[in-house]
């Protein structure tokens, strides 16, 4: 297992931006795949944008365009360049890691709430 702590979540005009961060509590160099998903209040968590241990990236396309996923291994963090950013964008944020095959898990982030005013 992984600890996942996110911060950079916040208060912020439409039309703004913010950075999330994730920090894993060991290395990420091995972890399949890294990710952000958010919850509104009311719904489902729904992906917002993944990454894999290769970079590949995949993205909603309700963020396509306007959010950046990225990785640094070397700082074990993953980071979420939201731009352009609508009310609707307005939940709580969770990082996720999976590692498959041996070893395997899954691990989340406690949350980082994101407001997006009108």
């Amino acid at each position: 297992q992984v600890q996942l702590v996110e911060s950079g979540g916040g208060l912020v005009q439409a039309g703004g931006s913010l950075r999330l961060s994730c920090v894993a509590s060991r290395s990420i160099f091995n972890f399949n795949a890294m990710g952000w998903y958010r919850q509104a209040p009311g719904k489902q968590r729904d992906l917002v944008a993944t990454i894999t241990s290769r970079g590949t990236t995949n993205y909603a396309d309700s963020v396509q365009g306007r959010f950046t996923i990225s990785r640094d291994n070397a700082k074990n963090t993953v980071y979420l360049q939201m731009n352009s950013l609508k009310p609707e964008d307005t939940a709580v944020y969770y990082c996720n890691a999976v590692r498959f095959g041996v070893g395997a898990f899954a691990s989340w982030g406690q949350g980082t709430q994101v407001t997006v005013s009108s």
